[in-house]
């Protein structure tokens, strides 16, 4: 791969005092976190890199797609030979690393590529970054390592039992993650959150897939009984929880990132049909509703234990009223936003040679 000039790209490096990589930057947490470096920090430089899949798109970054400090280049986290001359060329200090394949559903019709893509893709990161003397490198991982249980919550301590081929591969990427911490003192913390919504988030995750269904006059598909419940924490919270670990996280450390608000399923669905079709009794809301065949190895719920966090000074602050109140009326404000392939046509700026 020939990596070309360009004057844009090739700024001096002592110009900014950090730089900063996030992968997977095009994407919802992703973006939101690059747009919070960028006006945080307009003494850095922050890299997006981002290979564009289809749920990633450049529009999520228009607020700071002209700012100086900011640049998006378009690759592929598994591409050891461009990873490396990444991590040569831009003197990185900090890293993010939210590029990952996430959609449950689809991990058990590609867990191979899931494989590939979420442990190859970390191990090719953690190859380069140890070889450049990163400060920090943040690992992004997710609640659901831990697997199911409803009887009490989950701490850091407690043990990894991944139920399907997503978080199978989440589990198996930050275990690499933590073993290049423990052997090469490379400076790791790994992040698991609860289920994120807000504005920006691809229809295939269950706030905006229902918020999408009811604008076209859709029902609600729930998967089997809807019994199922899920903690959710609105975007704003965990870019904050993520500016935090960044600062004042320690190294080789775990941190759940949770939040309280914990809704069933077949809940969500009726909040959400109550809000946008304006509806108060219970068989009104019911005919909004279908209930389809279940995944397999549907978890009932991942409560965590934020303690550390905590310690940290964070917690999160948006209520679930105000944060869905605000969701929903970016989705009815843009309701193109992901309905052409724009951004899978997008060419970014190439690396200097």
């Amino acid at each position: 791969m020939k990596m070309a000039q360009n004057e844009q790209f090739a700024v001096t490096q002592k110009e900014f005092n950090k730089t900063v990589l996030v992968t997977g930057g095009a994407g919802f947490i992703g973006s939101h976190v690059v747009i919070s470096l960028v006006e945080k920090y307009p003494d850095w430089h922050i890299i997006n890199l981002d290979k564009l899949d289809y749920c990633s798109s450049l529009k999520n970054l228009a607020p700071v797609q002209h700012r100086a400090n900011y640049t998006f280049i378009k690759g592929d986290v598994c591409s050891p030979y461009f990873i490396n001359h990444l991590f040569e060329t831009q003197n990185i200090d900090i890293v993010f690393h939210f590029a990952a394949q996430s959609h449950v559903e689809n991990s058990f019709r590609y867990p191979a590529k899931f494989l590939h893509v979420n442990v190859d893709g970390t191990r090719v990161l953690l190859n380069a970054a140890r070889d450049s003397g990163v400060q920090r490198f943040i690992h992004v991982s997710t609640d659901e390592v831990y697997g199911d249980r409803v009887d009490r919550a989950f701490d850091e301590l407690c043990p990894r039992r991944p139920t399907n081929p997503y978080s199978v591969s989440k589990a198996t990427a930050e275990c690499t993650a933590l073993s290049y911490w423990n052997k090469h003192e490379l400076p790791v913390i790994v992040t698991r959150s609860n289920n994120v919504y807000g504005p920006r988030q691809y229809f295939e995750k269950v706030v905006p897939r229902f918020i999408s269904l009811l604008q076209q006059n859709k029902k609600c598909t729930i998967q089997g009984s809807g019994l199922q419940s899920r903690h959710f924490l609105y975007i704003d919270d965990v870019t904050e929880a993520f500016m935090t670990v960044m600062e004042k996280g320690i190294l080789g450390e775990i941190y759940n990132i949770g939040t309280n608000c914990e809704l069933p399923v077949t809940q969500l669905a009726r909040d959400l049909i109550k809000t946008m079709k304006g509806l108060s009794l219970d068989t009104d809301i019911d005919d909004w509703m279908q209930f389809v065949e279940d995944r397999p190895c549907q978890d009932q719920g991942y409560p965590l234990i934020s303690h550390k966090m905590h310690g940290l000074g964070w917690r999160p602050r948006v209520s679930w009223e105000e944060g869905i109140r605000t969701t929903i009326q970016w989705y009815k404000e843009n309701p193109h936003h992901w309905l052409d392939t724009e951004a899978l046509q997008q060419h970014s700026q190439p690396l200097r040679a």
